[in-house]
């Protein structure tokens, strides 16, 4: 019995409310981490976009559509808006999978997050069970040609590779 490596793809987004708040005592939760911020996601559940772009590429393998299936059931019937519990519920589909690699881009203006990376992919790693050097993470403003640049919301893509058996 042989193994294939297959890659996946997936992508999430979230505007911003347009209240602002103390960033003291507010923020924005980015792969399992809370970065202080003066906004909030407009969203159902804390609207880690980081999460929900993995979340997504988990059922690009597995085909079972966790984001708008099982995670509203989670959210809206259960109240349950942690998204670490949706990736969770992803990550049970795998079966013989594993996880090889995952890597993001995030674009947005705002936050700044290049001293936030590396609490993110340590939790990231964690939550995907792999070492946080198998764990690649890119920023960019994308020179401001979308809404993501100019600060209103954030937009991630993540690329996951499996290793499965044949």
């Amino acid at each position: 019995m042989g193994y294939a490596y297959i890659t996946t793809i997936g992508q999430d987004s979230h505007r911003f409310e347009d209240e602002v708040f103390d960033p003291a005592q507010n923020g924005i939760m980015l792969g399992g981490v809370s970065i202080p911020f003066d906004r909030r996601f407009k969203a159902n559940s804390d609207g880690d976009v980081i999460l929900h772009a993995i979340t997504n590429a988990v059922s690009g393998l597995t085909g079972v559509n966790i984001l708008g299936g099982e995670a509203d059931r989670i959210c809206l019937e259960q109240g349950i808006k942690d998204s670490k519990v949706y990736l969770e519920e992803g990550l049970k589909y795998l079966k013989d999978a594993s996880i090889v690699h995952v890597s993001m881009t995030i674009e947005c203006l705002r936050p700044k997050l290049k001293e936030h990376i590396p609490s993110i992919k340590e939790s990231v790693a964690g939550l995907l069970g792999i070492s946080s050097s198998h764990v690649g993470i890119t920023a960019t403003t994308g020179e401001g040609l979308t809404g993501f640049g100019r600060g209103e919301g954030i937009q991630v893509f993540a690329v996951m590779t499996f290793k499965v058996k044949d």
